[in-house]
């Protein structure tokens, strides 16, 4: 009897696997991947007949057998920019995953694998709102130099997966609200969401209020100074932006839970630091409501840092006035893939087709 959704999430150094009968997260498993073993490929795409081979032991030694599968989900990669939504994986679709369209990463995998091993049972496989989500507006795209365009990169899994949450928890489908999500990790994303649709977000990389391991937006001036200073490379200036930014630069971790002991034990510096990330937070919020013209259904916060009531009462002061606050905190990937899946097997919305939604000229 088919029951289970099998979900797949890979990682550079291991691939995340789960198993839903309906909503139900019914067994998980993190699959470690030595470096010796993975070194042994040129491309990360090359791992993806030794990674589906580990996938199909675990659920051998789990006793679930393929004919139980209903649909296999895999985390979506850097594909060409699309629409949000599920997609069935395609031939097309691997094609660029396997190319690396977009860049080589880990989450190129996670369509390859599902195809691969819904094709031993003859069922649908599917990715869910990949990183390389697109559904900006043209006005949203221009940066302030003809050379420099401002890309849709974000946290597009979660805070979409939020949505239909909210959505659902006030009786609504997701395209009829109009949202403002902030999802709050190691990278910050606000997105402002128009029925449906993330029509802006800063890039968490190099926009944006600074969080616990990136800077965030910078006087650019000044980053110029320091890109000629003669004291960086370019790759230490990008991981000293990217990787040790923000809380890092400024108290020495990423940890949001050691600055708040920190803060309770009478330090001045880290609540400076720590309100100063929230202040920026808040901010972004009220800007990015403008984009959306203040018709705006409920400010969501998500992600790990949404835990925080420090972080979320100080944000919620300054925000609350815009329109009901809710939050939603953590992150959990595999439910959100599962989510995304049980939408389509479900009839609640239809399976996009890569090749329909971009344009493949080449």
């Amino acid at each position: 009897m088919r029951k289970y959704v099998l979900t797949i999430n890979p990682g550079s150094t291991s691939t995340k696997v789960a198993l839903f009968s309906g909503e139900e997260n019914v067994l998980q498993k993190n699959l470690s991947h030595s470096p010796q073993e993975l070194e042994k490929y040129e491309k990360i795409t090359d791992q993806y007949e030794y990674r589906k081979d580990i996938i199909l032991n675990w659920l051998k030694d789990n006793n679930i057998q393929l004919n139980q599968l209903i649909s296999v989900v895999g985390r979506g990669g850097l594909l060409r920019p699309l629409p949000g939504g599920t997609y069935k994986v395609s031939q097309p679709m691997i094609n660029d995953l396997k190319i690396g369209y977009q860049g080589e990463h880990a989450s190129n995998l996670g369509g390859i694998i599902a195809k691969a091993i819904a094709d031993l049972e003859g069922i649908e496989a599917f990715i869910v709102d990949p990183v390389a989500v697109d559904e900006f507006e043209d006005i949203a795209r221009i940066s302030g130099l003809p050379e420099i365009e401002r890309r849709s990169l974000g946290h597009a899994l979660n805070i979409k997966a939020v949505g239909h949450r909210v959505a659902a928890g006030m009786n609504k489908r997701f395209e009829e609200l109009n949202l403002l999500i902030a999802h709050l990790g190691g990278g910050i994303s606000v997105a402002p969401i128009r029925k449906g649709q993330i029509i802006d977000y800063n890039n968490a990389n190099e926009m944006g209020p600074f969080s616990p391991e990136r800077a965030g937006g910078l006087p650019v001036g000044d980053v110029a100074k320091l890109c000629f200073s003669g004291k960086y490379t370019a790759a230490e200036l990008k991981n000293k932006m990217r990787g040790k930014g923000g809380l890092t630069a400024y108290l020495g971790t990423n940890d949001a839970r050691e600055v708040e002991k920190m803060i309770e034990a009478g330090d001045e510096k880290a609540k400076l630091i720590y309100d100063a990330m929230a202040y920026q937070i808040a901010k972004e919020i009220g800007g990015m409501a403008t984009v959306i013209q203040g018709k705006i259904d409920a400010v969501v916060l998500t992600g790990g840092l949404a835990h925080s009531k420090y972080l979320t009462d100080y944000i919620k002061e300054r925000v609350e006035f815009i329109a009901p606050f809710k939050v939603h905190p953590g992150e959990d990937e595999m439910i959100a893939l599962n989510e995304g899946a049980m939408r389509v097997l479900k009839g609640l919305e239809n399976p996009k087709i890569y090749e329909n939604e971009v344009q493949i000229n080449d």
